[in-house]
């Protein structure tokens, strides 16, 4: 390699007469470099945060088949490996002599493209690119790592007739998915949007001193390593190596911390467990732990990290601080306004109940409310002129339900509902600040979740959902918009659930507004 004798760089002066080796040479100057910077400062292996990782997944058709999913990875040389797309690879088990274990690997390969030959002179044509290209190859030869990065692998019997996903990541059985020997190159820190750094900063400083607060004035020593945890969090932000490739592990390290406090609680102190706010602190801690563990939620196609979920994670922990800060004794202003039954006038909380058609004017405590606008779901126009829409949801599902108001009048209707992800619309016929109530016609069969809204890509606050009711189940849930965040004679709205693993479901928008 060049380093072995010295780089040496071209140097052009007058009169130098160049020739296709010193060309060749300056190019090839540069790319050793690379690969020298790429070698010493971040070693071989996938590159975390990139894409989608390189990740080697089953296909679901119950075939001997993988999908590779695009990404980028070094090798011991040096060399950027980068799938652009998603590549498929299949296995023939008649090539094989099973069982034997199998690995999936990825190559940095170059070709030469773009031959031209000039007719005036034949003798001179040649390739004007070398095209860097990656190749994913079947092995059953240990990975080399000097010329080649693995991705997985898979222990086949004789009788596998399909590839899957592995059940537990950490002991992958036979015919499943092994990820556990795939390298990862090293990666400091990374692009995080600063708006949710500072909202972590806040958070985080704001929880730690609680936990010390309690390990110390409650004696609570699980508390005591919560609080050294955020500030170990703490001190990676300000040293800029947090970033989207470590976010998620760093929190999901702080939830565990959380929980020891919690068993702590409940083992050895009664007095705190039998406080009303223990309940609600324990449930935000479940709530964390099992956002910042959901491994659908951490990338996107098109982005380093889902910048939408990390968003809801700090959501979630925010709305544990008031519950915190309630058992060590000592208020924490809420980041997240509450919008529940005690935000919204009791004359809203009836409306939730009325079965009949929504009249255009409602009075509520002697303000008149004129309806500016509707949303009929599943009905093509009104979802387009809306600019209705379900992003990024994990799974989605259309219903028509025949069932009853708690009048015991039954109404039909056809909806949507979706699990993950979030759903976008427009209000029209605005007045700028003025209050906004939605509605929202729901089945109320199984509730006791949170919704999060935005406006405008402002968040208002949560619309909390506590109960639930199996015989009668039409809702219209109310949710209010306060007057600041009515900026515009269009809104767009954002809704997402911030309880984690729970379906929202929706079948009619009405909103009113204080005019």
């Amino acid at each position: 390699m060049a380093e072995d004798q010295g780089f040496k760089r071209i140097n052009f002066f007058k009169g130098f007469v160049t020739t296709t080796k010193d060309w060749n040479d300056a190019e090839h100057y540069h790319v050793e470099k690379h690969k020298l910077h790429n070698r010493c400062f971040h070693g071989a292996g996938v590159v975390p945060g990139y894409r989608q990782e390189l990740k080697v997944r089953a296909r679901g058709r119950a075939d001997m088949s993988v999908e590779v999913s695009p990404g980028y990875a070094l090798d011991g040389q040096g060399n950027d490996i980068i799938l652009y797309e998603t590549e498929i690879k299949a296995i023939n088990k008649g090539d094989f002599k099973l069982p034997l274990t199998v690995y999936f690997v990825i190559k940095y390969v170059e070709e030469f493209t773009d031959f031209i030959s000039y007719k005036e002179n034949l003798d001179f044509k040649g390739h004007r690119r070398i095209q860097e290209k990656a190749a994913i190859e079947i092995s059953i030869t240990e990975p080399d790592i000097s010329r080649e990065v693995e991705i997985g692998r898979v222990y086949l019997t004789e009788d596998a007739k399909k590839i899957t996903d592995a059940k537990d990541p950490l002991e992958p059985g036979p015919n499943e998915i092994d990820l556990r020997y795939v390298p990862r190159a090293g990666v400091v820190g990374g692009y995080l949007p600063m708006e949710l750094i500072n909202r972590l900063r806040k958070i985080i400083r704001m929880q730690r001193d609680a936990y010390y607060r309690m390990a110390r004035d409650k004696k609570v020593l699980a508390a005591n390593g919560a609080a050294l945890g955020l500030m170990t969090i703490d001190m990676l932000l300000e040293s800029g190596t947090v970033g989207p490739q470590n976010i998620m592990p760093l929190l999901s390290n702080i939830g565990d911390l959380e929980w020891d406090t919690v068993t702590e609680i409940e083992a050895t102190k009664p007095t705190l467990k039998s406080m009303k706010d223990f309940g609600q602190f324990k449930h935000s801690v479940e709530v964390f732990r099992d956002l910042v563990d959901d491994k659908t939620l951490q990338l996107n196609e098109n982005e380093l990290v889902n910048f939408n979920s990390l968003d809801q994670v700090i959501a979630a922990k925010e709305k544990g601080s008031l519950s915190l800060s309630a058992i060590v004794g000592e208020e924490i202003e809420p980041t997240v306004m509450e919008n529940g039954e005690n935000a919204i006038s009791q004359e809203w909380t009836r409306i939730k109940e009325h079965s009949a058609e929504m009249p255009d004017v409602v009075t509520i405590e002697g303000q008149e409310w004129t309806l500016i606008d509707t949303i009929d779901i599943l009905n093509k126009d009104s979802e387009q002129s809306h600019m209705f829409q379900i992003i990024d949801a994990r799974d989605s599902w259309r219903s028509r339900q025949r069932i009853r108001y708690p009048d015991g009048v039954t109404v039909e209707d056809v909806g949507i509902a979706h699990e993950g992800g979030y759903t976008s619309f427009e209000i029209h016929n605005v007045t700028p600040n003025r209050p906004i109530m939605l509605l929202r016609r729901m089945d109320y069969a199984r509730g006791d979740f949170e919704i999060e809204y935005s406006v405008n890509e402002v968040r208002v606050g949560i619309s909390q959902c506590p109960g639930s009711d199996k015989r009668f189940r039409w809702r219209n849930w109310p949710f209010l918009i306060p007057a600041e965040f009515v900026t515009s004679e269009v809104l767009r709205v954002t809704q997402k659930a911030v309880t984690a693993a729970r379906d929202i479901n929706m079948y009619r928008f009405w909103f009113y507004q204080a005019l």
